[in-house]
């Protein structure tokens, strides 16, 4: 299994509000049934953690969500953390940085 970390920012576009907390509220609803991907709301983002491809998939599905919610356009913005050498995990690199700061 190849586990990654991966931070993805989707935002519609063409709704005709600036608010867009609906929207959010959607695509995390898809998250809820990739049981096997880990996930981490932030105010900017959402962090998932599991297998890459679970993990494009899931993607693939957020993406389309503003677009079934009338949305015109969508930008998808995502970052890959791939850790080849040993498993990598959202608690551990943020355990990492705060023993440095000791």
């Amino acid at each position: 299994m190849n586990k990654i970390i991966a931070q993805v920012t989707i935002v519609p576009l063409g709704t005709g509000s600036t608010s867009l907390s609906f929207y959010v509220a959607e695509v995390e609803k898809v998250l809820m049934k990739y049981r096997d991907i880990k996930t981490q709301l932030t105010p900017m983002a959402s962090i998932l953690e599991g297998d890459i491809d679970e993990v494009l998939k899931a993607i693939r599905e957020m993406h389309e969500v503003p677009f079934l919610k009338g949305a015109k356009r969508v930008s998808t913005r995502i970052s890959i953390d791939d850790r080849r050498d040993k498993e990598a995990t959202m608690e551990g690199k943020v355990k990492s940085v705060k023993s440095k700061m000791k």
